[in-house]
């Protein structure tokens, strides 16, 4: 089936009961290219040992509830509240090669084999994301929205049996141990949950009601990891990542006062004055918070997302051209990072040049169309360089990948009327025209 013919049949089938399941306020991605610089680092041997290579991407979810799951072959999402109580790499890395196990053994095939209703569908929140991949031609694009939903029907379809758990475990401490990672993070990362099932369903973390917890699992782990002793490497550089990692999650995430008190903790001096940068910005004093980041870039002249972080200060600040300047850098240090393209391109905009801002924005969304971010700025792009149709187009698929049916289809039905009839943006916007009449039939 075509591509955009793929689009319209799962969106047309499924967005309507999608809409309705999503909660009133779901959870979102964040999107950080730093973090996400260190948890690809941290995932990528794992990957490797477990055959998946860079297919699979780790994407993080706004949630403070400890949680990490799949829902497909080619991400791994990661709750925040995951990475904050993992106070070790090797912790957050067998979890990582956990979920990776889940795919590499079938799991996730075999249970989406099974989803033979457009109701289940529904119910994981999953509909858009599919079809936004088979628009793109891809199937790694759009899964914002699986990570926002807390149905019970996602809770069913995540939730893995004990004997997929008991294989997960096996393969996920061959994978650490293949990487040279010690596996007894996977030790502690059981014994960190231990008791969760004894708790009231509605007290247990969600990884515990996803992955089926017992003490008798907890000592087969161990004996798993037993096996596998004595052959980890020392991991300093990505210690080094994931503290930095973690130090501007929760600089962004916590308050300022917290961020201050606790940077002085950091074992690396370009950390803790990155973090102070994030809380001096926070709370609105530029000086200050550039002169940390400053700081930290002469520790680190060639870091590409300490110039993103201060392209995002100034830019925040309304030093439109210095942060034009900043984003530049960071894009000539990581030409190939779509998040520090759009932030050249948003910066672009702020100074009045939509056509070059549209050159980084048409890029960074061919590569990754996940950021909504950027999408709202193509439309902006598309609209002050004349080109209405397309602008519709764009805020048409932003609105749609936020389940917000209603908004996309008025837009969509502008860009059907502006754009060459058969055109690839038309039939873009006429798949969703469709899905969202049929979505309001239901």
């Amino acid at each position: 089936m075509h591509a955009f013919q793929l689009f319209a049949a799962c969106l047309a089938a499924l967005c309507a009961l999608v809409w309705t399941a999503l909660p009133a306020r779901a959870a979102s991605l964040i999107r950080d290219p730093d973090i996400e610089h260190a948890l690809t680092q941290m995932a990528a041997p794992i990957l490797a040992a477990a055959g998946l290579g860079g297919n699979v991407r780790i994407l993080l979810v706004n949630d403070r509830s400890l949680n990490a799951f799949v829902v497909d072959s080619q991400h791994i999402f990661i709750h925040t509240g995951m990475i904050s109580k993992m106070d070790t790499p090797e912790k957050l890395q067998a979890v990582i090669a956990h979920e990776a196990a889940h795919i590499a053994n079938g799991h996730i095939a075999r249970r989406m084999a099974n989803l033979d209703s457009t109701r289940s569908l529904a119910g994981l929140g999953i509909a858009l994301a599919i079809a936004a991949a088979a628009a793109s031609g891809r199937g790694d694009v759009g899964f914002g929205l699986a990570a926002g939903t807390q149905s019970a029907a996602q809770r069913q379809f995540l939730a893995h049996t004990r004997s997929e758990e008991a294989s997960a475990d096996q393969s996920g401490v061959r994978y650490l141990a293949s990487a040279g990672i010690d596996p007894q993070g996977a030790v502690e990362v059981h014994k960190d949950f231990v008791g969760q099932e004894l708790l009231n369903v509605s007290r247990q973390d969600p990884y515990t009601r996803s992955h089926p917890l017992s003490r008798d699992r907890v000592r087969a782990m161990e004996r798993f990891v037993a096996a596998y002793s004595g052959k980890a490497r020392p991991q300093p550089e990505l210690e080094y990542w994931y503290e930095r990692a973690r130090g501007k999650l929760t600089a962004f995430l916590n308050p300022p006062k917290w961020t201050l008190k606790r940077a002085r903790e950091s074992k690396h001096q370009d950390i803790r004055l990155m973090r102070e940068a994030v809380a001096y910005h926070r709370l609105s004093d530029r000086t200050k918070a550039l002169s940390r980041i400053d700081a930290a870039l002469a520790l680190r002249p060639n870091d590409a997302y300490y110039y993103e972080l201060k392209g995002q200060i100034l830019l925040e600040s309304r030093q439109f051209q210095s942060a034009v300047n900043a984003y530049r850098r960071a894009v000539d240090l990581a030409p190939y990072n779509t998040l520090i393209l759009g932030g050249l391109g948003r910066s672009l905009l702020t100074v009045d040049r939509p056509k070059e801002a549209l050159k980084y924005l048409e890029t960074a969304r061919s590569r990754d169309f996940r950021d909504p971010k950027v999408l709202r700025d193509l439309g902006s792009a598309y609209a002050r360089t004349g080109q209405n149709g397309m602008a519709s187009l764009a805020t048409a698929e932003r609105y749609a990948l936020a389940a917000r049916l209603k908004d996309a289809e008025i837009h969509a039905r502008r860009a059907i009327g502006l754009l060459p009839r058969g055109s690839g943006a038309w039939r873009r916007a006429d798949d969703i025209l469709v899905a969202a009449k049929r979505a309001a039939k239901k």
